[in-house]
């Protein structure tokens, strides 16, 4: 070891003896001084202490440690000011052994402007001059339909000048189409009073807000205070706007209204990224809806992931929740909230919600990536057949083996091969059964095996990842025997087995074979089963063929002057053997003379 590497591990070893025992974030450097990593800690050393005091089994994890040439860390009060500060420093700094956080989009918000008469509108660009704003909005088509309730509730102005109260002392400004088209009460010349236009704004705050129960109850008073002073036409048009919002709130809300300012977190994973649902539920309506990714890095847990996407989410959200609904329980401690994973009502439907909605955006996601590169979903699936049965590495070459006989006539076998998930027709090959007499499969079977991958060690040609063999337990045992135990070779086996109805119905593997549980309308499921039914249709087609020509040749054949080219003419003429029978013998003479002719009709009334 060198002298520099003993000095570096003796450093970072003294700073680590040296960490206190408190709460706080970490920071890992290179030699040149840039941070690669940035972790939080409820106990800095005894963290900070495992990642330098035992093997880690993970690559990537081994690559960092190896890297580190410094360490630097700040203490907090609380592990909530840890996690708030690791996710600061991880956007700022974006080390490279971090989780990335996969949302480069700008999400549109709501804007209430900061004017003597606001306005409100859709916009990308946050500016911080005293306008409030709502959102994001993740979902646009949600966001445009609760403008379009907005406008249709509130004749706001649309135009952008400058609607001080002296420009409007001073008659600045003329009333635009929207007015005359009853889509603004004209505040640029006076004709709505700034008191009411507020109103109206302060209840549209309450909309974006989600507290459409607080609107509602103001405009029921306000219809029932005009009903009751004989105000029957202001009245009907405050309850078309009441009508308006209960409508918006019967097709929003999801739970009961009690449930109040609460946050749904739930997480899936695959081997590269983790997607992170969010849902705030306010009055029990969703109003904020958000799922996002995260580039895994380190292997990390899906506790890990979850805490990260918990801290982004509120800060990004600015949610005040005291409760959060989350999947399963966390070691994770925020001042004044509480971490609820629920087991039935309707705090276990919002979690239903949630789960259901990260699941579809996983798989919208990898259907984009499986159309932007085929390949990459063809490897996804192989990788799932490496993992569900455990082999040393991707199926690439894959070979799969089926038999095909009536009654043991004309027995014979296929083998259909796959190279990355896909058919190569060039490399099919038929058998006809030579050893074995009567219907006898796994003979067969034994025979086809044993003759294939003898001649491929012979021309010393690649073997395949994996066997399948179209057929149960005992098939698999007698390629078992000759693969292993004859020709001592290590190629593993498995089995497709068919229902009744000779559809796919489970996978085998193993000795003794074990049902590997293959969810059906899966990519792999599809796979499998075309697996099967392809090598099904090699073998029954090449059976057909053999029966066709074994059935000819045995009337045909027999017939003294008959060979090749006359039989296939005579085939060619009349189609069948039957109407070769029914024909004339002048029909007959046209196509092979009359004395070959004679010798037809002779042999076949026989």
């Amino acid at each position: 070891m060198k002298q520099e590497e003993i000095t570096t591990n003796d450093y970072l070893k003294g700073i680590v003896l040296n960490l206190p025992e408190s709460p706080g974030i970490y920071q890992y450097l290179n030699e040149e001084g840039t941070i690669i990593y940035v972790g939080k800690a409820k106990n800095l050393k005894r963290r900070v202490s495992s990642y330098f005091n035992r093997e880690h089994p993970n690559g990537k994890t081994r690559l960092l440690v190896s890297k580190i040439a410094d360490i630097k860390y700040i203490v907090v009060k609380t592990e909530e000011d840890a996690l708030l500060l690791e996710n600061n420093l991880i956007k700022k700094y974006k080390p490279r052994y971090n989780v990335l956080l996969k949302d480069d989009k700008t999400y549109p918000s709501i804007c209430v402007s900061n004017e003597y008469f606001p306005r409100v509108f859709k916009t990308r660009n946050i500016i911080r001059n005293g306008s409030s704003y709502y959102g994001p909005y993740s979902h646009i088509p949600s966001m445009n339909a609760l403008l379009e309730l907005i406008k249709k509730l509130y004749p706001l102005r649309s135009c952008r000048h400058p609607l001080t109260p002296e420009n409007i002392r001073a008659g600045k400004f003329d009333v635009c189409l929207e007015y005359h088209i009853k889509n603004c009460k004209g505040p640029c010349i006076g004709k709505q009073c700034h008191e009411d236009y507020l109103r109206d704004i302060d209840e549209i705050k309450q909309i974006l807000k989600g507290d459409t129960q607080i609107v509602c109850d103001l405009l029921m008073d306000e219809m029932q205070a005009l009903a009751s002073e004989l105000k029957f036409e202001e009245a009907q048009a405050i309850k078309e706007k009441y009508d308006l919002i209960e409508s918006y709130r019967s097709r929003s809300e999801v739970v009961n209204r009690i449930i109040h300012n609460v946050d749904v977190f739930s997480i899936e994973m695959d081997e590269n990224s983790a997607y992170i649902n969010y849902l705030h539920i306010t009055n029990g309506c969703i109003n904020q809806a958000f799922t996002f990714e995260y580039k895994k890095r380190l292997n990390e847990t899906k506790e890990e992931l979850l805490q990260l996407g918990i801290i982004e989410m509120r800060e990004r959200y600015k949610s005040k929740s005291r409760e959060i609904i989350v999947p399963f329980e966390l070691e994770m401690e925020l001042n004044g909230v509480s971490f609820i994973v629920p087991q039935r009502g309707e705090k276990k439907h919002l979690l239903e919600l949630s789960i259901m909605n990260v699941k579809q955006y996983k798989v919208d996601r990898l259907k984009q990536a499986d159309k932007l590169n085929p390949e990459q979903k063809k490897t996804r699936i192989l990788k799932e057949i490496q993992e569900q049965l455990h082999l040393p590495k991707i199926p690439a070459h894959i070979e799969c083996f089926d038999n095909s006989n009536i009654q043991g006539s004309d027995a014979v076998a296929a083998c259909v091969v796959f190279r990355m998930g896909k058919p190569s027709k060039k490399e099919y090959r038929k058998f006809n059964i030579k050893t074995v007499e009567g219907p006898d499969d796994y003979a067969s079977m034994r025979e086809v095996v044993g003759r294939r991958y003898t001649r491929l060690l012979e021309e010393g040609s690649p073997l395949p990842d994996l066997i399948i063999t179209d057929g149960g337990k005992g098939q698999m045992e007698v390629v078992r025997e000759v693969i292993e135990d004859e020709l001592k070779l290590s190629i593993p086996i498995a089995g497709l087995a068919k229902d009744n109805k000779h559809r796919t119905s489970e996978l085998l593997y193993g000795f003794p074979p074990m049902t590997i549980g293959v969810k059906q309308n899966t990519p792999l499921f599809h796979l499998l089963e075309n697996i099967q039914d392809e090598v099904h249709r090699f073998a029954i087609t090449f059976h057909r063929d053999k029966r066709s020509k074994s059935q000819i040749a045995s009337v045909l054949d027999n017939i003294p002057g008959i060979g090749e080219k006359r039989k296939t003419a005579l085939l060619k003429a009349f189609k069948s053997v039957s109407r070769i029978k029914k024909a004339s013998l002048e029909e007959l003479a046209e196509i092979v003379g009359p004395s070959i002719a004679k010798n037809i009709q002779e042999k076949l009334k026989e």
